[in-house]
Parts: C-alpha cells; sequence; structure tokens
C-alpha cells in the first residue's frame, strides 16, 4: 500500500489551533462571534505569526483589530528592539549552533561521544534562540503595527520543574493544551490518577501535534511521564535544590534528542554512545565559525541571565531606555548581526 504525499501549507497547525480556539470559545460561551469578516480574516492570517505562532486568541487580538490603533515612541521602541533581539538570537547563535552541531545529529555513528554531549547540549540553545526569536520577531512587528501578542516564552532554562519549564516554554502552545485539552479531560478535578492520566495524554497530543513521528511521540510521552512523577513524588529530592536548574536543563536536553534525531534508531544509537563513549575530542567542523558561535552564544547567555535577575521583560524593554541608551544598544546588536551572522536557515518551527 503507497502512502500519499501531500503538501501541506506551512505552519497550518498554528492557525488551525487559532481558528480551534475561536470555535471552542463561542460554544461555551465565552466569546461572542465577530460580526467582522475582515477582523475575523485577519485574525487568521495575520502575517508576523502566521507561520509560526504565537497561537493568539480571539479574546486577545479580536477586539484590537477592531479598534483603532495609533503608534507612539515608546511602542516603536519596544518593537525593534524586541526584533533586533530576536533576529541576534536567530541569525547569530542558533543559525550558527545549527550549522555546527546538523552533521553531528545526521550522522551520529561516525561521531564519538563527546561530539554527542556538545552536540546535544548546544541544540537545547538551538531550538530555544530559534523560536524565541521568531516569536520576539512576530511579537515585535505586531506591536509596531499597533498590536500587543501575549508573551510566548519566559526564560525556560531557569525553571526549577518540568511544570514550571512548561509554564514559560512556548506558552501559546502549553496554555491551549490545558485550556482546550487538559481541562476538559477533568484537569486536576477527578482525583489524583485521573490527573495523571490527563497529564500524561496532553503532552503525548502534544508531542504528536509536532508530527506523526515516533520520535515526537517517546518525547511527549516522557514529559507527560515527568509530570505525573513530579505531581506525585517532586522530580527532584529537596537536597537538590540549589542545582534544580541545572538538572531540569540537563533532563530536557536529553529528551529534546528525541525532537531532533532523524529518526527513532538514530535516537537510541545516541544514547548508547552517551552512556558507551569514547568521550574523546569533539568535533567542531569550522574553527572560526565556532569562535563566534561561542561569542554569540555567551552575549545571549549574559543577556538572559541580567532579565532574569532584574526580572524585567523583552516585551517592554524597549520603552525603559532612554533614547541614548536605545539607539547604543540597537547599534550594538546590529553591528553584532552583521558581524557574526550565519547563513540563515529556515526557523525550526515552520514545519509545523
Amino acid at each position: 500500500m503507497g502512502t500519499l504525499n501531500i503538501i501541506l501549507p506551512v505552519g497550518i497547525s498554528f492557525y488551525t489551533f487559532q481558528t480551534m480556539s475561536y470555535s471552542i470559545d463561542i460554544y461555551r460561551g465565552e466569546l461572542k462571534p465577530t460580526k467582522n469578516f475582515i477582523a475575523f480574516a485577519t485574525f487568521v492570517s495575520f502575517f508576523p505569526q502566521l507561520v509560526a505562532g504565537p497561537i493568539e486568541r480571539a479574546s486577545n487580538l479580536l477586539p484590537q483589530l477592531e479598534r483603532e490603533r495609533q503608534l507612539n515612541l515608546n511602542r516603536f521602541k519596544e518593537g525593534l528592539l524586541q526584533i533586533f533581539i530576536g533576529f541576534f538570537r536567530k541569525v547569530v547563535v542558533a543559525d550558527a549552533i545549527g550549522a555546527t552541531i546538523d552533521g553531528i545529529y545526521n550522522a551520529p555513528d561516525i561521531h564519538n561521544a563527546s561530539s554527542i554531549v556538545m552536540a546535544v547540549v548546544l541544540y537545547s540553545f538551538q531550538i530555544y534562540f530559534d523560536f524565541s526569536g521568531y516569536s520576539d520577531i512576530a511579537i515585535g512587528t505586531a506591536k509596531i503595527l499597533g498590536f500587543d501578542f501575549k508573551r510566548n516564552f519566559n526564560l525556560p532554562y531557569f525553571s526549577v520543574s518540568i511544570t514550571e519549564f512548561w509554564r514559560r516554554w512556548h506558552i501559546s502552545l502549553s496554555s491551549w493544551l490545558r485550556d482546550y485539552l487538559y481541562i476538559p479531560l477533568g484537569g486536576n478535578k477527578k482525583g489524583v490518577k485521573i490527573q495523571y492520566r490527563n497529564l500524561f495524554i496532553t503532552m503525548l497530543l502534544g508531542g504528536l501535534w509536532h508530527g506523526s513521528s515516533w520520535n515526537f511521540v517517546v518525547w511527549g510521552a516522557i514529559h507527560g511521564l515527568f509530570l505525573s512523577i513530579e505531581k506525585k513524588f517532586g522530580l527532584i529530592p529537596k537536597k537538590y535544590t540549589m542545582s534544580k536548574n541545572l538538572v531540569i536543563f540537563c533532563l530536557v536536553s536529553l529528551v529534546w534528542i528525541f525532537f531532533r534525531a532523524l529518526s527513532f534508531d538514530d535516537s537510541t544509537l545516541i544514547f548508547s554512545k552517551l552512556l558507551s563513549g569514547p568521550y574523546l575530542m569533539p568535533y567542531v567542523g569550522n574553527s572560526a565559525r565556532f569562535i563566534g558561535l561561542f561569542y554569540g552564544l555567551i552575549l545571549a547567555l549574559i543577556f538572559d541571565v541580567y532579565i532574569f535577575k532584574k526580572d524585567l521583560s523583552i516585551e517592554n524593554l524597549g520603552s525603559k531606555l532612554s533614547t541614548l541608551s536605545f539607539i547604543i544598544i540597537s547599534n550594538f546588536i546590529l553591528i553584532n548581526i552583521v558581524l557574526f551572522f550565519s547563513s540563515s536557515s529556515n526557523f525550526i518551527y515552520f514545519q509545523f
């Protein structure tokens, strides 16, 4: 029996979820249907977030489409700075990482364990800076046009639990799964065992949302299992409180293997090599590109640590700066983009 080779529109799952939430909210009586077809069509096809999110709710975006909008200097500064930050995250950090580790993930059989460890750790940063970078560009673009999108990433690798990680990672998807799948299944209202079942089903279907591959099924199932264990026992013993950030980062990074590997066989091979070695010098490829990668990654991590410690939001950072500070910081980012950008590749989440 043959397979169907069907070409699907880019980002189909994002606007499918968006229109589903609109219909479900109306069915529940939580939202009144709009009589403005232009506003509805714009809500479905609004270009900044059309192909990779954030998944906007009609209750947030439709009222903004139906009222008059005005641009002011603060909103312009906020949007433009977030766009610059997004481009830096994408073309300086994420693309450089991809150019370094793609060869390792595409042929894990010819690389040693040290190379694979490097690829696993760097991929965690690649997918974060790639997708958060796109979200920054989309949110910043919308803000300049007069619209406020919901935050989609909130420094997820500073989480101290898997539950917190999913509250900070791809917030528009995790909140969608919570409101339209987990809670309708019963949430935590029907007993502990049912809650664990609901968590597992929600994350399993969250994995399937990314694609009909065993890798995505396993990836979602493991996160569902982690969340259930965490609810029951606590995933990390209390005596390890000081290192929870690192433990969560390591656990999430290991599970990302299933997300990135080309096949389930490749995933098992990668885990086998991690357990058995040998741990020799890692393969870094082009040394100049690797140095640029390291420089960009360090800058990006310093920035994330700073805004985390200061409890700042990227969405309104631009308006907190004086005009002179805004110009200096923006030019610093742009200069680094020009000097250290890597050959651009598609955003990872375009495939979903």
